[in-house]
């Protein structure tokens, strides 16, 4: 008996070409792409440029069109391509896609002098096109899901810190006081932050030997802490690696991707990944 709920040959390949890479159509979509992006995220910063912006604005407003146009395009072709459309829409990569393409068509909308705030605003969402770019780098979901599992410890871990810097800031206010502009215990919070963080603004700095004293000690031991949540979640990226080998394959039923290489069915909704004809 034929299996009517097979997928049409040209929306699996379509799905190969626009959600995958192991085939060299889908490596040449994801670098057309890839130009794409990059493009657009540079004409983004030309534009801030006033000299630039008022030479070229035509050129400018003519190649976001087309840029726009064609990430349209991609957009409803993904819709296509996969059997939910929502698993899409609603996914990190939906709404990103989506974010970097509304703001050309809105700009329609929005006109006028009263707008002109708005529609800056709208340009600078065009940015969100670069994170487009994390979906071309595999390595990107060791990390992702590196940073996932260590968000408890680092978590405690940022607590503590800011534990530390209450403290710390507290000190600083007793010994250095209002004539040395630490003026309150939270503008001493914030220089204690800052001096832990090795970021040093030097908008205030302790006067007295026993506040430098202190600071010296918040400087070396923020030298330290800057290695601990590198080290949390190295450890954890480690433990990444050691798992099962993954392919670009994504699932047309809940677009689910890592899948283990050779796996012929999803390991989230149990659909077949590939529909044999």
């Amino acid at each position: 008996m034929p299996n009517n709920n097979k997928t049409p040959y040209w929306k699996h390949r379509l799905h190969e070409i626009v959600y995958e890479a192991d085939t060299l159509a889908g490596k040449r979509f994801d670098l057309i792409l890839l130009i794409l992006i990059l493009l657009s995220v540079i004409l983004v910063m030309l534009e801030s440029v006033t000299s630039i912006h008022n030479r070229f604005a035509t050129e400018f407003d003519i190649l976001e069109w087309i840029i726009t146009g064609l990430f349209t395009a991609e957009y409803i072709v993904r819709l296509i391509a996969i059997k939910k459309p929502f698993s899409y829409v609603f996914s990190f990569f939906g709404i990103i896609d989506l974010l970097s393409t509304l703001p050309k068509y809105i700009s329609l909308f929005l006109v006028g002098t009263e707008s002109l705030i708005a529609l800056r605003a709208l340009r600078l969402l065009r940015v969100f096109r670069i994170l487009k770019i994390t979906r071309f780098i595999g390595e990107s979901n060791f990390l992702i899901k590196a940073l996932y599992a260590s968000r408890a410890k680092i978590g405690v871990f940022l607590f503590a810190v800011f534990i530390l810097c209450i403290i710390f800031g507290t000190l600083m206010y007793l010994i250095e006081g209002e004539p040395n502009g630490f003026t309150s215990i939270p503008r001493s919070i914030y220089w204690a932050i800052v001096t832990m963080t090795t970021v040093g603004y030097g908008d205030i700095a302790p006067q007295t030997p026993l506040g430098q004293l202190l600071a010296s000690v918040i400087m070396i031991m923020g030298y330290g802490i800057i290695a601990v949540p590198t080290g949390i979640v190295s450890a954890e990226m480690s433990i990444q690696t050691k798992e099962i080998d993954t392919n670009t394959q994504v699932c047309q039923q809940c677009n689910t991707e890592q899948h283990k290489d050779g796996a012929h069915y999803c390991h989230h909704c149990g659909s077949i990944l590939n529909d044999e004809f």
